[in-house]
């Protein structure tokens, strides 16, 4: 399910009063399903380590929830996710009871969520407007929960929070992290001091680093390497990671350890833990609501993942008081940072060269967390971009450049690649230079030319650069153009560089097989590759051999040439020799052919100039006609359209195909008007899962995407 802040299901019953008797029954339904998704993102997130949903996701699907009990408490399930803290134990670990629930923090997203909590608590304590209620405020650490237990000073055993009530016992990996002290001198007879273990962004670096040589999976971000480290049955595991504990709370103790929160904190740090030097006392939610900006602006430059700021009242008699809810302690609440906006350093500006000789501006920057994500590149756009202006030559950011060394804000939505949104001048150093965008091609050397009306200055080399030659065989085996299993970018990279295989052009992938058989050493002989991995890419490139005349066309990568252009095209010529006679035959602005093209719904004189002229390109023609010899072009067949059962669907084969080849399936499939895929996710609609059909087929059961068999897909599909 896809959470959505603007579903009319959650904002009341006033938009649901048409529904009549059936309103309760959609409730509910709603009500399951995002119960359901609740709880496998709990259990990928505390349980598994491996969440797929972002942080943000998440918030916005629990307050999506939220206000649907709110707003219809008669229909509350049973077993609402909202009571439920944590996820379910590992079977790896013995279970410990916690002596005090270790419970989680309700949220505060703005402003106005800081002043209500700050009210809430004035009202239920009886407290004037006028009155002084300090809270201690302090970095929300991105990491893991862990509830360490001393007796008379030695550490008795560590736990995870698990579900708030039972937690994994980790006393041995607790045992083997530095900042976790073994042994108290002057503490309690009893003291329960409670922290997070993270990771910071060098030591996770490092790590990954190491883990690339060793061959072993990477982690995605700190926080799940920090989860994954601790929660190791092999505490020898753990002690070669470098963890880190952060102490910031208590459970239970024999006696107290100070007469606030803010000087108990000292007290821990006194004993020997390691606490935030960014914790603050402050006397109202506007000094507040500073210190959350202080934080948020030192963010990138911490080391550390934080995900928003925690505020806790400093009066301990007033925790007292206030008490607990189900879940969340009333005292205390988590002000979340706006999870796909962050700052950090630019440090470089990079250009890279794409397949039709863009010269694409990349910031490289100081890794920071943005929306759950490790961000350490954003795009820039263009050079205009870069000195302030749009398209349209209107003033972006004030008007205000971009410059190396900057300190920049950048945002990310959804999965979109991450951005630049603005520059904080008064942290533009005394010596800071405006950008000079490049005119020559940082690959090759050629010039750049940016023509008239034209926001992109491209390199004028053409296939000739070799930057260009790698980006366009990237296009060629991507999934909307050959989609060849086996060989993605890396390969394709890899293999150009190879002066034995030596791929630089498209024809040369349909020759490997046969050019591999003549050298002496074979793929199956390199870094990476065996004999089973080697003759699999082979055979895939041989099932590839059969196309369609659409995703030929768009293999391509012409300019002003997009997958839709293509299938319009390959719709209107219907077979490849028709469509080749007219391009090399057509003349601008005089010819029938010319107005033919032009005449086509979608295809205007821009995409039709680019079309043309790549075809009046001698080299690039011989190159096309190359490649052709070693295709099976299947012509265009009449759409099925609206009678089609899957037309707009998007559909995923997996797996192996007895009935049809995977190329036949999906030329099949793009002909009665679906999109075919090659990787799952929440917009694929049915998966087709053939012969040992492997993690796609698992993925779209967990997201519950319907998944059928081949005759399934071939009743279907069957035309009536």
């Amino acid at each position: 399910m896809t959470a959505n802040k603007d579903s009319k299901i959650g904002l009341g019953e006033s938009h649901l009063g048409f529904l009549g008797d059936k309103k309760d029954e959609m409730i509910v339904v709603e009500m399951k399903h995002a119960s359901i998704s609740l709880r496998k993102a709990n259990l990928e997130y505390y349980t598994n380590d491996t969440p797929s949903m972002s942080d943000a996701d998440y918030d916005v699907l629990k307050r999506h929830y939220e206000k649907l009990e709110l707003n219809f408490p008669h229909l509350k399930l049973k077993n609402s996710p909202i009571n439920e803290i944590g996820g379910p134990l590992s079977e790896g670990f013995s279970k410990i009871e916690h002596n005090v629930r270790m419970l989680s923090l309700g949220n505060a997203f703005n402003s106005k969520d800081v002043k209500d909590f700050d009210d809430r608590i004035r009202k239920y304590l009886n407290l004037g407007p006028t009155e002084i209620v300090e809270y201690t405020a302090e970095p929300k650490i991105d990491g893991l929960s862990l509830s360490v237990m001393y007796e008379y000073g030695e550490l008795v055993y560590a736990a995870t929070r698990g579900d708030g009530v039972i937690g994994e016992n980790v006393t041995n990996n607790a045992r083997v992290i530095d900042s976790i002290p073994k042994v108290l001198v002057g503490a309690p007879d009893k003291l329960e001091v409670r922290g997070e273990i993270y990771m910071t962004h060098e030591d996770f670096h490092q790590l990954n680093i190491k883990s690339a040589e060793d061959k072993k999976r990477l982690f995605s971000n700190p926080r799940n390497a920090a989860a994954g480290s601790l929660r190791q049955l092999d505490c020898e595991i753990t002690k070669q990671r470098p963890l880190k504990f952060i102490a910031y709370a208590w459970g239970a103790l024999s006696s107290s350890i100070g007469e606030t929160q803010f000087t108990s904190i000292q007290t821990m740090k006194n004993l020997g833990f390691k606490v935030n030097p960014l914790t603050f006392n402050c006397a109202s939610t506007e000094e507040l609501l500073v210190h959350y900006n202080l934080i948020e602006q030192k963010r990138a430059t911490l080391g550390y993942d934080i995900d928003g700021v925690v505020y806790k009242v400093n009066n301990l008699s007033f925790q007292e008081r206030l008490g607990f809810r189900s879940t969340t302690p009333r005292w205390a609440i988590a002000h979340k940072f706006a999870a796909e906006l962050a700052w950090t350093w630019l440090e470089a500006i990079e250009i890279q060269v794409g397949r039709t000789g863009a010269l694409s501006p990349v910031a490289r920057l100081k890794p920071v967390t943005v929306g759950g994500v490790v961000v350490s590149n954003a795009t820039l756009h263009n050079e205009d971009y870069i000195a302030g202006w749009d398209s349209q030559g209107n003033a972006l950011r004030e008007g205000q450049d971009i410059r190396i060394g900057d300190w920049v804000q950048v945002y990310r939505a959804g999965d979109v690649i991450p951005k630049i949104a603005n520059v904080d001048l008064s942290k533009r150093g005394v010596g800071s230079v405006v950008y000079d965008f490049p005119k020559n091609c940082p690959v090759c050397g050629s010039i750049a030319v940016r023509d008239l009306g034209d926001a992109v200055r491209r390199c004028g080399s053409g296939i000739t650069c070799p930057a260009q030659k790698i980006e366009r065989l990237k296009h060629f085996v991507g999934r909307s153009a050959f989609d060849i299993e086996g060989l993605g970018g890396k390969q394709i990279e890899s293999f150009f560089n190879d002066d034995l295989l030596s791929i630089e052009g498209p024809s040369d992938i349909f020759t490997l097989r046969k050019r591999d058989e003549q050298n002496a050493i074979k793929l199956q002989d390199r870094d990476g590759w065996g004999k089973k991995s080697a003759e699999k890419l082979f055979d895939a490139i041989d099932i590839s051999r059969t196309i369609s005349l659409g995703r030929l066309i768009f293999s391509l990568g012409i300019r002003q040439v997009g997958e839709q252009a293509s299938n319009l095209l390959a719709n209107h010529y219907k077979t490849w020799q028709k469509f080749f006679e007219e391009m090399i035959t057509t003349e601008e602005a005089s010819s029938t052919s010319w107005e033919d093209v032009n005449s086509i719904d979608g295809v205007g004189p821009v995409m039709a100039d680019s079309l043309v002229g790549t075809f009046r390109n001698p080299s690039q023609v011989k190159a096309i006609q190359n490649l052709v010899s070693h295709l099976s072009i299947q012509d265009a067949e009449p759409h099925l359209g609206l009678e089609s059962p899957i037309f707009g669907k998007t559909l995923v084969f997996t797996g192996t195909l007895e009935r049809m080849s995977r190329a036949e399936a999906k030329a099949t499939a793009e002909r009665m008007g679906a999109k075919v895929s090659g990787s799952v996710s929440s917009k694929t609609d049915i998966l087709i899962a053939g012969l040992e059909a492997g993690s796609k087929a698992k993925k779209a059961i967990n997201l519950g995407i319907k998944v059928i068999d081949e005759d399934a897909w071939a009743e279907l599909i069957e035309v009536k």
